[in-house]
């Protein structure tokens, strides 16, 4: 019997809609450390869905497809969802992604809720907040900091 949730995939996994795809792939291998699993192409070379590992997570990608409703954020004027990714040093691949050709949105730097966080659009309109886990606080200890910094 199958399982409700397929071997390899968390219950929420993104699926980025991008103009580009093969370039986004190659953007998240250089800049995340992505690894490819599956890539299905249309005989123009549109990919129409693709599946990378970035960490622990799948992350679903294809490229725009108009007539079926599934625009990327170059074409609707950005995007209002941000993504979360956590990794070892976040400095070096805020610096990484922003080598690869991201936009950095936000300077690295330590938060009272004790992440380490930088923002980056990608080159394909998707914004990631990157972090690493600093300090492990309780929700009394976040609210009392973001209280001292007026947040």
């Amino acid at each position: 019997m199958a399982k409700p949730i397929p071997e390899g995939y968390h219950a929420v996994t993104p699926y980025l809609i991008v103009k580009h795809g093969a370039k986004a792939i190659e953007f998240y291998v250089n800049a995340f450390g992505a690894v490819e699993r599956d890539r299905m192409q249309d005989p123009s070379g549109k990919i129409r869905h693709a599946e990378i590992t970035i960490g622990d997570s799948r992350v679903m990608l294809a490229d725009e497809h108009p007539e079926s409703g599934a625009l990327a954020p170059e074409t609707i004027g950005g995007s209002p969802v941000g993504l979360h990714l956590y990794v070892e040093d976040v400095d070096a691949v805020v610096a990484k992604a922003v080598a690869a050709g991201a936009t950095l949105t936000r300077p690295v730097a330590d938060q009272f809720y004790g992440d380490r966080v930088g923002g980056i659009t990608d080159p394909f309109g998707h914004c990631w907040f990157i972090a690493t886990h600093k300090e492990d606080l309780t929700m009394d200890e976040i609210r009392q900091r973001a209280a001292a910094q007026g947040h």
